[in-house]
């Protein structure tokens, strides 16, 4: 079992020998970094770009909302203004149908048609 022992028995690694260090020389001053950017001051700007472009597609739909409800109302207009001349065109053709005239001459006015046979007609010398 001795030689299981010796087997078994490990050495510490050897130390390095450290360079010699010089007792009258200065530390060396660290060499200043270069000042780092900013990562939230760029991630700012972007924020703003994209809300100034959001800000922008709102206002243009907004704009054409608007225009959409101009543009229904006046579809909405159009259709009340043929719906009131075609009405209009109707009372005309009422109102000068020969039928209506005649009675409201013989109503009214108290006029009878003239009697064919004693019409006359006049030439004109050419």
């Amino acid at each position: 079992m001795a030689a299981w022992a010796e087997a078994a028995r490990v050495e510490a690694p050897k130390a390095r020998p450290q360079p010699a260090r010089r007792a009258a020389a200065k530390p060396r001053p660290k060499p200043r970094a270069a000042a780092k950017p900013r990562p939230l001051a760029g991630s700012v700007v972007w924020i703003v770009v994209l809300g100034a472009l959001l800000a922008g597609v709102v206002a243009v739909n907004v704009a054409v909302l608007q225009l959409n409800l101009s543009l229904d109302r006046l579809g909405r207009e159009r259709v009340q203004l043929r719906a009131d001349n075609a009405s209009l065109s109707a009372r005309l053709s009422s109102a000068s149908a020969a039928a209506r005239i005649e009675t409201q001459a013989r109503g009214t006015l108290g006029l009878v048609p003239a009697d064919p046979g004693t019409t006359s007609y006049v030439q004109l010398a050419k």
